[in-house]
C-alpha cells in the first residue's frame, strides 16, 4: 500500500498559511542547497500529489509557468499524477490530473491501494485536516520556519483526532528551517 505523506511549511507556532514568512529562508545569500537536496530526495520517493481545489488552482497558476526553477519542483509537478479533491472542478487544465469527487475516505483509500510510490499532500489545509480526522495520514513532514506569527490557520487547530506521533527524524538546514518528520506511533 502506498503511503500518504503530509508535507507542510509551518511556523514555530504552527501557522501553515502561505505568507511572506517564507522569505526568511529565501533571502539573498541564504544557502538552500541542503534543503533543496532533501526536497529532491522526497520528490524522488513520490509519484503523486494530492491537493484540495484551492491549493491545486494556486499551484496550477504558478508552477507550470516557472522556467527558471532550479529546485526540480516544476519538473516534478508537471510529470507526477496530481489528484485534486473537488466537486466543482470540471477541467483541471494541467496534464496528469485526476479529479476526485468523493466520498473522500473511499477515494483516498483507493488511491493508496494502487501500485506506486508515496502520495504527498501539501498546502490544502481543509483537506489535510479531513485526512487527519479520517486517520489516512502515514507521515507528517513539517518544515519549520524560524518565525512566530501569533495568528493564522494552524495545522492541528481544534484537532482532537490526531493519533499519537513518534519523531523519526530531525534535520536542521543552513537556512534556519528545520525538518521534523513524524509517523503514527
Amino acid at each position: 500500500m502506498r503511503e500518504l505523506i503530509v508535507t507542510e511549511n509551518i511556523t514555530v507556532d504552527g501557522v501553515v498559511e502561505a505568507a511572506e514568512w517564507f522569505d526568511v529562508a529565501n533571502a539573498a545569500g541564504v544557502d538552500q542547497s541542503d534543503l533543496v537536496g532533501t526536497l529532491r530526495a522526497h520528490m524522488a520517493d513520490s509519484d503523486a500529489v494530492l491537493f484540495g481545489r484551492v491549493s491545486f488552482e494556486e499551484m496550477r497558476g504558478y508552477w507550470p509557468q516557472q522556467t527558471e526553477d532550479t529546485s526540480g519542483v516544476t519538473e516534478h509537478l508537471n510529470k507526477v499524477t496530481k489528484y485534486v479533491v473537488s466537486s466543482t472542478l470540471h477541467d483541471p487544465e494541467w496534464e496528469n490530473t485526476v479529479v476526485l469527487r468523493g466520498p473522500l475516505v473511499e477515494e483516498i483509500r483507493a488511491v493508496k491501494d494502487q501500485p506506486g510510490k508515496d502520495i504527498v499532500s501539501t498546502g490544502s489545509i481543509q483537506l489535510v485536516r479531513a485526512l487527519i480526522a479520517a486517520d489516512l495520514v502515514d507521515e507528517y513532514r513539517l518544515f519549520v520556519y524560524p518565525v512566530v506569527l501569533g495568528t493564522g490557520r494552524r495545522l492541528f487547530e481544534n484537532a482532537t483526532e490526531v493519533p499519537v506521533l513518534r519523531l523519526v527524524e530531525t534535520r536542521p538546514f543552513n537556512s534556519g528551517v528545520v525538518l521534523l518528520r513524524y509517523r503514527k506511533a
